[in-house]
């Protein structure tokens, strides 16, 4: 014989069944549409390597120099670049290496955000490797170079002749 309650925990469990279904489906189709509003904000420029451009030119006639910066926010970290500035043409290829050293006495989990100097900079600005795109996990005392390689697009405003690339690196947590 089922009682009343029976039958209502019954009710209860297939509705919260179907809750669970709804929101696992939510769910996954919200991943189309977070990864739609990283694109159009700029967002995904953090998190993924840029296409390398095809059929990009070397703009000869023209120079840039390029200062690049390292900070590190609440880190037991000396973080630097190995070289502070690089004059190049539009389009050249540029391959710049950054030293990190742990001076602590435990492993950390650090990850790297990017400015840019002007603003505007980074829809000029294609990166084809670059230790931001992911999380770097130093050993105590372990220092390590990392490279970081790009491409200022031509078509980056003639009248800008300085930019500047900075790194901060800031303690994941859970280290």
């Amino acid at each position: 014989m089922v009682t009343s309650k029976s039958k209502a925990n019954v009710l209860m469990l297939k509705k919260l069944l179907i809750f669970t279904l709804v929101m696992f489906v939510f769910g996954y189709a919200l991943v189309p549409f977070y990864e739609k509003f990283c694109e159009v904000t700029g967002i995904n420029n953090l998190l993924q390597a840029d296409v390398r451009v095809k059929d990009n030119w070397v703009d000869e006639e023209r120079w840039i120099t390029v200062q690049f910066d390292a900070n590190t926010r609440g880190l037991p970290w000396q973080f630097k670049p190995l070289q502070t500035s690089a004059r190049i043409h539009p389009g050249e290829p540029v391959n710049v290496m950054y030293e990190i050293t742990n001076d602590s006495d435990r492993e950390i989990n650090g990850q790297a955000i990017p400015s840019y100097s002007p603003r505007f900079l980074d829809k000029h600005l294609k990166k084809f490797e670059c230790f931001c795109f992911t999380k770097q996990v130093l050993k105590p005392n372990e220092t390590r170079q990392m490279p970081v390689q790009f491409v200022i697009e031509p078509n980056l405003p003639a009248d800008i002749d300085t930019v500047t690339i900075s790194y901060t690196f800031f303690e994941l947590p859970g280290s």
